[in-house]
């Protein structure tokens, strides 16, 4: 195992570009793992879990409300962003966060309905469960797999309509994170609990 004498700064930067974690935690988790970047990546992942577990308990009393406007003048968002101290809330990079939320639900391909899969109401999953069951079964399939496909495609329908689990619609410029990925990369960089509070898009004509 390495002692940490031996991990680059390089090494460093590429980590937490690719994870969002802190210079130093991406230091330690290198030098856990020997230099082997993968390894370094789980590291990291286990210890964010464990400390986004202890964060998420926190309460989040500031943060900002963010507006986006696309150029056309007809769209919209408005998305509030928590947090748990004012110094962060004042930070360019939570409010960057923040506006970038706005950017995507304006221009997500699949428009988001609640902020998490878990805020999705129990009768609007059996609603769409419904549906599901139906088409399958007016497609001739078999009772013994229509619950598979149906539990596959309402797994899919959560993440259409949940924004955490979307990936943020600039994924060239965000490497394919999910907006989860982005929230949960600010929440270990600050050591804050963040949150999204909620959101609301405006579509003119609709």
């Amino acid at each position: 195992m390495s002692d940490g004498k031996d991990v680059s700064a390089a090494d460093v930067k590429a980590l937490r570009e690719r994870t969002g974690a802190g210079i130093m935690d991406c230091k330690a988790a290198l030098a856990e793992a020997g230099g082997e970047v993968d390894r370094a990546i789980e590291i990291l992942r286990v210890k964010g879990q464990a400390s986004a577990a202890k964060r998420s308990g926190r309460a989040t009393s500031e943060g900002v409300v963010s507006s986006y406007i696309h150029a056309t003048g007809k769209v919209g968002v408005l998305v509030e962003v928590q947090c748990e101290t004012d110094f962060v809330a004042r930070s360019d990079e939570f409010r960057e966060f923040a506006r970038e939320v706005a950017i995507h639900i304006a221009g997500a391909p699949s428009a988001p309905l609640y902020v998490s899969v878990d805020e999705i109401p129990e009768e609007a999953r059996a609603a769409e469960r419904g549906v599901f069951v139906a088409k399958a079964r007016e497609e001739g399939k078999p009772d013994d797999i229509v619950e598979r496909i149906v539990e596959g495609q309402l797994s899919k329908w959560e993440k259409d309509v949940a924004l955490l689990g979307q990936e943020h619609v600039r994924a060239d410029a965000y490497d394919g994170k999910t907006i989860e990925d982005l929230r949960a990369g600010l929440a270990s960089k600050t050591g804050e609990n963040v949150r999204i509070a909620r959101f609301a898009k405006f579509v003119v004509g609709e």
